[in-house]
């Protein structure tokens, strides 16, 4: 008999050094507060009718938010190998549960990771961070550094349909006249460190709230004077950027007008999907990267998962207002009677518990 098989998406967990600093302080920008839940998650689909499959876990991008960890005091925008490793080491040291349960999962034999690099984990293109993955995992992972592609499932995080946050992939790394090669980080990365960084210091969830637009009308009658200097922050930003000579931080002005032109600030990836579809080898499309969890269905058998996020959101839209969090994923899985894999999105409730923390920070 053929054994089970099954795949397992998950995206924007966006791990990060922990919800205790070295200091013992709460670090009020860790955003992954979902260490034991998620261990049950692997412990459910590893047990029970799951125990003989073969699981393979897809890590599709910025599953450590890299972008939002300090290095040494300091928020960096030119980040080398050795400064991505670092802060690789302090995300493992700050998740144990997370790691010991993506171990144990990898132990069984059959059973795989892949993981696609996100916008906010561009650093998990240095080989020595994968290396370190790797040794940490006990296991060789199946690194993507855009697309992950089987059996007519096409898998990619999302950040490439967007102009803000796309990479160049034919140059991941500046090296030109550089001491030491450095991440090539996009725009959207560059505006995210050096201006709204500033900002979720006074207000840590300002880039959980959604609809954005409500966002913002909101804060400019409520929040007056630091919605402006948000949006003067954001003029100085483009303008310096436009007139830069540092090839480390400059962007031609006309690619900042594209990125007006293109992108929203939380993008509705519909539309690129049904354009991957258009490929007569695909029959379903997986991204992440918006934080909205999504299905939608075109033609003959044409399927679009988004899988959201496990981070907290704030909804202002009557229907669904205040804090939502949900920890959703998308579930594949083969039959005896097809090839193909049929996707569910699902949300994971957890085990049953009378009590735990509240997240506060």
């Amino acid at each position: 008999m053929k054994k089970k098989r099954i795949k397992l998406v998950v995206s924007d967990l966006h791990l990060g050094c922990g919800l205790t600093l070295e200091n013992g302080q709460l670090n009020f920008l860790e955003e992954f507060y979902f260490d034991e839940k998620f261990a049950e998650f692997i412990h459910f689909y590893s047990t029970g009718k799951f125990a003989d499959a073969e699981i393979e876990l897809i890590l599709n991008g910025d599953i450590f938010n890299f972008l939002q960890i300090d290095y040494r005091g300091h928020f960096l925008t030119v980040i080398t190998e050795d400064i991505t490793l670092e802060i690789l080491q302090r995300i493992v040291k700050g998740h144990p549960l997370f790691f010991k349960a993506l171990r144990e999962l990898a132990s069984r034999e059959g059973n795989s990771i892949t993981y696609v690099v996100g916008n906010h984990d561009q650093g998990m293109l240095w080989p020595k961070a994968r290396e370190y993955l790797n040794q940490v995992l006990g296991t060789p992972v199946r690194f993507r550094s855009l697309v992950y592609f089987f059996d007519g499932v096409h898998i990619e995080h999302g950040h490439m349909h967007e102009a803000a946050n796309r990479l160049d992939p034919r140059k991941f790394f500046l090296k030109r006249n550089l001491p030491e090669p450095i991440l090539n980080l996009p725009i959207g990365s560059h505006f995210f460190v050096e201006v709204v960084l500033k900002i979720k210091h006074h207000y840590p969830h300002v880039d959980k709230i959604r609809p954005f637009n409500r966002m913002v009308r909101w804060s400019l009658i409520n929040e007056t004077w630091l919605t402006l200097k948000g949006f003067w922050g954001l003029i100085r930003y483009l303008v310096r950027s436009a007139l830069s000579k540092d090839p480390r931080r400059a962007f031609p002005l006309k690619q900042i007008i594209q990125v007006f032109l293109e992108s929203a600030v939380f993008p509705d990836l519909s539309e690129s999907a049904r354009r991957i579809l258009l490929d007569e080898r695909v029959h379903t499309v997986v991204f992440g990267h918006s934080h909205v969890y999504q299905y939608r269905q075109w033609g003959h058998d044409m399927e679009y998962f988004n899988t959201g996020t496990w981070t907290d959101l704030t909804s202002l839209d009557i229907a669904s207002l205040g804090k939502i969090t949900k920890l959703t994923y998308v579930l594949f899985e083969y039959t005896d009677e097809s090839d193909r894999p049929r996707g569910r999105l699902k949300e994971w409730h957890g085990y049953h518990r009378i009590e735990e923390d509240v997240a506060i920070a």
